[in-house]
């Protein structure tokens, strides 16, 4: 029997369909922004435009975390979706550290390179100590195609800097600001050597706003009321980050890729520093603490999602979410299954974006051996979040909904929800020690918390 030509063609034009219709996504990712450094997380002072428009175009998360209050961890859980200590990249990772992303461990950029994506990673890397080296797995190990990266650090800073790789090409001194530089190549990327035939995933992971800071004068200049040159530097330099974002954005329009593209900004932890001197002028927002510390202002970030007529726009949305939710909410748009040989702890949040509640079959969970002070795990369960020390032996006991700065401890007050979410904790904490590389940390004993110096007698 012969078939009409057009019954044997439309599976091919199907297919080709199909491929014209998959989303691309981007993860644009800052260093050190505290969740109240935005105007549109209400920065009285500091110029974001471009987030602000973004925002309204979006869903505003007030509740979105970072898997840790540090860096590298927080960047290995938004690729693999697992919370840090069982990826094994558990604390920040200094050059030379044995520490790393294992090839044992399977990214995001993996999976969705097996679906046809052509996959970059543009900016900060800092998921190995051993950097451009065979002796670790560099971004093309962990499925990119293309990458630029730094090890850690912008340097000497992000004027100007000379430690960016190309490839695994050492690019010497560029011209320019960091963060401007990458969202550049990212979108030289886009236009001239991606294919253009495949969806993309750009993972764009700026240095700005960590230290050493240094931002472009046109960006100083929008703050010259003050006289502390740290503020005007720190400010400047979000509102860097600010212009390079909208670059991009801008380059999505002018590609005709926006309405297809789903973007998600955020942060990878708090705020450095105290805040009051220097360039470490990062807000929390008021809440509790900053980088290094699981109470809100170390952990709560920024977090923005956009994808047209998929993600409702000018919304709020208060749902708690996490990084390690990014690998499974992407998997989840495909129908692309998780690696079922391992725990995921990510959730797929897309349900949010139509009225829809999310089920967490494991809680949101925090550890930071190398925190400043007592509290070294978290976990957060609906409206609670309990805390405790290095040996599970001290606990505290917050309803972050209706406390969101932390003020009032309940452990006495509610000593069996306290009970209850102990119970939780140690049993999430003893899982992931068991199924992490734990020879990692047990090797470097736990930073002892800082002793408050005596104050002077008066006499």
């Amino acid at each position: 029997m012969r078939f009409p030509i057009f019954l044997l063609l439309a599976p091919l034009a199907f297919l080709a369909a199909e491929e014209k219709t998959r989303p691309n996504f981007v993860i644009f990712l800052t260093d050190d922004l505290g969740w109240g450094d935005l105007a549109c997380y209400g920065h009285p002072v500091i110029k974001t435009p471009n987030l602000d428009r973004f925002a309204k175009q979006g869903t505003k998360f007030t509740q979105c975390y970072s898997a840790c209050a540090v860096c590298s961890p927080s960047r290995s859980a938004i690729l693999t979706g697992r919370t840090p200590y069982r990826n094994g990249v558990w604390r920040w990772i200094p050059g030379g550290h044995r520490v790393h992303l294992r090839e044992s461990e399977v990214t995001l950029a993996e999976l969705l390179k097996e679906e046809g994506y052509a996959t970059c990673h543009v900016g900060k890397w800092h998921l190995n100590g051993k950097f451009n080296s065979k002796d670790q797995p560099q971004p093309d190990d962990h499925g990119f195609d293309h990458w630029l990266a730094t090890q850690n650090n912008a340097a000497p800073s992000h004027k100007n800097p000379k430690n960016f790789v190309l490839n695994g090409k050492e690019l010497g001194e560029l011209e320019g600001y960091s963060a401007p530089l990458v969202v550049e190549e990212g979108i030289r990327w886009l236009k001239k050597i991606r294919d253009p035939k495949k969806p993309f995933f750009l993972n764009v992971w700026t240095h700005e706003p960590h230290l050493p800071i240094e931002s472009d004068p046109k960006f100083m200049d929008l703050y010259k009321e003050f006289d502390d040159e740290g503020i005007r530097q720190h400010h400047g330099n979000v509102t860097q980050i600010d212009h390079a974002f909208g670059n991009l954005m801008k380059a999505l329009d002018e590609m005709g890729l926006a309405e297809n593209t789903f973007v998600f900004f955020t942060s990878d932890n708090g705020p450095e520093g105290n805040g009051l001197k220097g360039r470490t002028r990062g807000s929390t927002g008021g809440l509790r603490e900053r980088k290094r510390s699981s109470h809100e202002g170390g952990i709560r970030v920024p977090g923005i999602a956009r994808w047209p007529g998929k993600v409702p726009a000018n919304v709020e949305n208060r749902t708690p979410i996490i990084g390690s939710d990014l690998f499974s909410t992407i998997l989840g748009v495909l129908d692309v299954p998780p690696p079922g040989d391992r725990t995921i702890d990510g959730t797929d949040f897309m349900p949010l974006f139509s009225g829809k509640k999310i089920e967490r079959e494991i809680p949101l969970y925090w550890r930071n051996h190398l925190a400043r002070g007592q509290i070294r795990v978290a976990l957060r369960d609906g409206d609670w979040k309990i805390l405790g020390n290095e040996g599970l032996t001290d606990f505290q006991l917050f309803k972050i909904e209706e406390d969101w700065k932390e003020q009032n401890e309940l452990s006495g007050k509610h000593p069996d929800k306290l009970e209850a979410l102990k119970k939780k904790l140690i049993g999430v904490h003893r899982q992931v020690e068991k199924e992490g590389p734990r020879d990692w940390w047990v090797s470097e004993p736990p930073r002892k918390p800082r002793n408050k110096k005596p104050k002077k007698k008066t006499k």
